[in-house]
């Protein structure tokens, strides 16, 4: 047995409570009634019951949430009986749950194939037919994991069982019919799951095992260990034998409903991949519906999912789309390609206007001057931040001496100048940086059509930097020596350029930054380090100084 936890590393309370917890918290969301706590039965139903028809029963362990009790509504469960964590519940409680919900119109127990299951909800069953209510059966046995198996197991295609004879129930079918279709529908299914982890259990330490492909849900070993590379890897070790079962018992030319679960650890940036790779890899013409990937029968937090498959029959197709009242059903959508739309090129990227020698040199001595410094400002960065401001102004200023180069700067024409530098480091520089250069850029082309002088159009540049960024002086940014330069300015860029560096100097005796990763760091560690946005201000003015 696992040794129990010394530190709090799950979000529990007593083991004990969990699974009442749970369905207390279910409840609470919807129109669903518990079994009076004193009972020690942990049953959770419909709070209105048509007796009349055909009552659905399901349950087991918990720790599979949301299944079962998350699929308790109209149009799915009329209750659910739920036992300890990866234990079945007792008889009682089943023939409980039978009587509360049974009436004229008979009950079915949906059931996973475990024997604990199997022998627990049978026996309730065999009392309430003493008591002379109608029960039938319905065992699922989806997993195709284990080859040679005699009994199958149960996993997460119990979920689709719940649709589907839901969505009878809510028909009026008799009991009899409900029950043959149901069981039908049940021995289509084909499902198979991998995880890169086992779970833990509540009060329990982590017991970590490697990938295993055909694990059970209630944490019993994989048929096989696996070593998967990726994603890509992990769907087509899945995929390759689930389809190999799936052709032979219904022909190549089928068309399939496919259900990706989580098994309760994934990422949504992670199902979203896996189920990116499902579509792909079955292909979207072959997938007549797919239920949207969720957390749908679960084994704690193992860190896996699991595939189903099921023939596209009209009926089913049907069945699995109707709406229902259960929120833990995600819904279905009919794969298709994601729709292509034209891109428009930027308008202002128009023929290169009127160019100037005197300019050109000017801006390629700023750049050169940036990719010389690109050391020290990572090294100034890595004293505040990610370490890697040099190397963000290196990326601008090579992609602007390439673009001197290549002569496709209007160096004659500085509005457009302006334009065209503001777009070129949007896409060049990256980080925070390279966008606050592109909107002063892109700002002061703006305010020097509009006919506005160099430095006043700067200035408006500044202004829309600082609305965006939020940031103001004295906050140990590049605006500590932008805006004194700037002021500056109209007494030359020799004076330009002493205003720059004290004001990059005087971001060393700062204690605190009121914007950037700067913000996020102590005191103690920004006492004597130049902001490097700063730094490269004031190197740009002094090569601009000459």
């Amino acid at each position: 047995m696992p040794s129990e936890c010394s530190e709090m590393d799950r979000f529990f309370n007593r083991p004990a409570d969990v699974v009442t917890q749970v369905l207390n918290s279910t409840a609470a969301g919807a129109a669903l009634a518990v079994a009076d706590p004193a009972s020690g039965m942990r049953i959770l139903a419909r709070a209105a019951l048509d007796r009349s028809r055909v009552a659905l029963l399901s349950g087991g362990g918990a720790g599979h949430e949301p299944s079962h009790a998350g699929f308790v509504g109209r149009g799915m469960l009329s209750a659910a009986v739920s036992g300890e964590i990866f234990a079945s519940p007792g008889v009682a409680a089943v023939h409980a749950a039978i009587r509360h919900c049974s009436g004229s119109g008979g009950a079915l127990l949906i059931v996973k194939n475990y024997t604990g299951d199997r022998l627990n909800f049978g026996l309730a069953a065999e009392q309430a037919r003493r008591e002379g209510v109608d029960v039938r059966m319905c065992i699922v046995a989806d997993d195709i994991a284990l080859a040679d198996a005699p009994r199958p197991r149960g996993v997460a295609g119990t979920v689709l069982v719940h649709k589907y004879a839901g969505y009878l129930a809510e028909l009026g079918l008799t009991l009899d019919d409900l029950t043959e279709r149901t069981q039908a529908f049940a021995n289509s299914l084909l499902s198979l799951g991998l995880s890169l982890s086992s779970c833990t259990l509540p009060g329990h330490a982590p017991q970590p095992r490697g990938a295993e492909l055909g694990l059970g849900i209630h944490n019993e070993p994989g048929a096989r260990r696996i070593d998967p590379q990726d994603a890509a890897e992990a769907v087509q070790l899945v995929l390759t034998p689930l389809l190999e079962q799936a052709v032979q018992r219904f022909g190549i030319g089928t068309r399939w409903i496919v259900m990706l679960n989580d098994l309760g650890g994934c990422s949504t940036q992670e199902l979203a991949v896996l189920a990116d790779e499902v579509m792909r890899r079955i292909g979207r013409e072959r997938i007549a519906l797919m239920v949207r990937p969720a957390a749908l029968m679960t084994s704690l937090d193992m860190h896996g999912f699991s595939l189903t498959l099921l023939p596209a029959l009209p009926e089913y197709v049907e069945a699995l789309s109707t709406p229902v009242e259960p929120l833990a059903w995600p819904g279905v959508f009919e794969p298709r390609a994601p729709g292509i739309f034209a891109v428009v090129e930027d308008a202002g990227a128009a023929a290169v206007g009127a160019r100037d020698a005197a300019v050109a040199a000017a801006i390629d001595g700023i750049a050169r001057v940036l990719l010389e410094a690109e050391q020290t400002l990572d090294e100034l960065d890595a004293r505040i931040g990610d370490g890697d401001a040099g190397s963000t102004f290196a990326a601008g200023a090579r992609a602007v001496a390439d673009a001197l180069r290549r002569q496709s700067l209007s160096t004659g024409e500085p509005a457009k100048l302006c334009d065209e530098l503001g777009r070129l480091l949007a896409h060049a520089m990256g980080g925070s940086s390279g966008v606050l250069l592109s909107i002063l850029f892109t700002a002061t082309g703006t305010a020097l059509a509009a006919g506005r002088g160099w430095q006043d159009a700067l200035g408006e540049g500044i202004a829309r930097m600082r609305h965006y960024g939020g940031a103001a002086p004295g906050d140990r940014t590049m605006l500590d020596a932008l805006i004194p330069a700037v002021e500056a300015l109209d007494q030359g860029f020799a004076a330009a350029a002493r205003a720059a560096r004290e004001g990059a100097d005087r971001t060393a005796t700062m204690r605190r930054a009121g914007a950037g990763r700067a913000s996020y760091v102590p005191e103690h560690a920004l006492v004597g380090a130049i902001d490097p946005g700063a730094e490269a201000v004031a190197r740009a003015f002094a090569s601009l100084a000459g």
